[in-house]
C-alpha cells in the first residue's frame, strides 16, 4: 500500500511509463517491434522503481518483483534498487533496504542491481554517493562489479539527456568510485554506449554510425557497452549481428566482451532468453558454457583487468586464425 511519502518521492524522481517510451524521448528512428520490445525495459524499470519507494516493507516488493516475466523481471530489481537505494541514503531512511534486498532475492540480479545504483547516483547530490554502495562483502561480485553502477549512471545520462550526452559527447566529471576517478569516465561510456542501443532502437547501422561519431578513444569502452546491450536486451537478428561485428572492426573483442558479461550475468540470473544465447553466440563465437567459464576463469577483483582478460581471448583467438 503507497505511503504519503513514497508517493511524493515517486512523483518528483520516477518517470511516468510514457515517459520513456523512444516517441517521448524523441529518439530518431520508425517505431517497430524492436523498439515496442526495448521500450518494455526501462518501463519495468519504472514499475520496480515505483514499487520499491512506495513500499511500507520488503516482502510487499519481492511479491510484486516475483510476478513479473522472468525475462524482464531483472529490470524491476533494477527499479526496485534504484528506490531503495534513494530511501537509504536520505536522512532518517534506515540504509538497509538495498543491502537486505541484494543479499536475498536480489543476488541472483546483481549485475542490474548494480546499475540500479547509478539510475539512483543520476537523481542525487554527489555528496551523498559515498552512502549508496551497500556493505555486500562475502558475496560474489562484490565490490568487483560495482562499477556497473557507474555504468548504470552512464546509462540515465545518455537516455534522458541525449542532447547533451551524445549529441554533444560531454564527457562525465570524474568521481573517485573505489578511490579510482581516473576510471570512473571509462565506466560511464560504456553506460553511453548501451543507451545507444536503445536510442538507435537495434538498428546496427544506427548505433556503429553512433559510436563512430565519438572521439576515438572513447570508442573501444562504447562498443563493450553496445554488446552488453545487444546480447542482455536483443532487437535484431543474426545477419544483423554479424554486420555489427563487422562495424565494431578493431574493437571486436570489445563488442565480444560486452556480450561475455552479458551471458555471464543472464546465466546467473538463472534465466537466459534465445536471443541473449543467439546473440551472444554470434558476438563472441562461443556455447554459452563456453562463456561462462571464460568470465569465470578470467574474473579478477580488479574490473578492468577482468574485462581486458576477456578481451585478450579474442585478440589471441583471432591472431591465431
Amino acid at each position: 500500500m503507497p505511503t504519503l511519502l513514497g508517493s511524493l518521492r515517486r512523483l518528483v524522481l520516477a518517470p511516468a511509463l510514457e515517459e520513456v517510451t523512444f516517441a517521448r524521448r524523441g529518439f530518431p528512428g520508425a517505431a517497430s517491434a524492436a523498439t515496442a520490445r526495448l521500450e518494455a525495459i526501462p518501463q519495468a524499470v519504472v514499475c520496480g522503481f515505483e514499487w520499491g519507494i512506495d513500499a511500507r516493507d520488503q516482502w510487499e516488493v519481492e511479491r510484486r518483483l516475483a510476478m513479473v516475466d522472468a525475462e524482464l523481471r531483472g529490470f524491476a530489481y533494477e527499479g526496485a534498487t534504484m528506490a531503495f537505494t534513494v530511501r537509504d541514503v536520505m536522512p532518517g531512511g534506515g540504509a538497509r533496504r538495498t543491502r537486505d534486498l541484494l543479499l536475498g532475492p536480489g543476488q541472483p540480479h546483481i549485475f542490474l542491481a548494480y546499475i540500479g545504483i547509478g539510475f539512483a547516483m543520476a537523481r542525487l547530490p554527489r555528496p551523498l554517493w559515498k552512502k549508496v554502495l551497500p556493505d555486500l562483502s562475502g558475496t560474489p561480485y562484490h565490490p568487483t562489479m560495482s562499477w556497473l553502477a557507474v555504468d548504470g549512471y552512464g546509462f540515465d545520462l545518455a537516455y534522458f539527456h541525449t542532447r547533451t550526452w551524445v549529441d554533444g559527447q560531454r564527457v562525465p566529471e570524474a568521481y573517485p568510485w573505489l578511490g579510482d576517478s581516473g576510471y570512473f569516465t571509462r565506466a560511464a561510456d560504456q553506460g553511453i554506449g548501451r543507451a545507444l542501443w536503445f536510442i538507435h532502437g537495434a538498428r546496427t547501422g544506427d548505433v556503429s554510425a553512433a559510436v563512430r561519431a565519438f572521439a576515438s578513444h572513447r570508442q573501444p569502452d562504447l562498443w563493450s557497452g553496445v554488446g552488453l546491450a545487444a546480447t542482455f536486451a536483443g532487437g535484431c537478428d543474426g545477419e544483423a549481428l554479424d554486420a555489427l561485428g563487422e562495424e565494431a572492426g578493431e574493437h571486436r573483442a570489445h563488442l565480444a566482451q560486452g556480450s561475455v558479461f552479458a551471458v555471464k550475468a543472464r546465466h546467473y540470473a538463472g534465466f537466459l532468453p534465445a536471443h541473449s544465447e543467439a546473440a551472444g553466440a554470434v558476438l563472441t563465437g562461443l556455447s554459452v558454457p563456453d562463456t561462462v567459464a571464460l568470465a569465470d576463469d578470467t574474473a579478477d577483483a580488479d574490473y578492468e583487468i577482468w574485462r581486458g582478460r576477456i578481451r585478450a581471448h579474442f585478440s589471441t583467438e583471432k591472431a591465431g586464425r
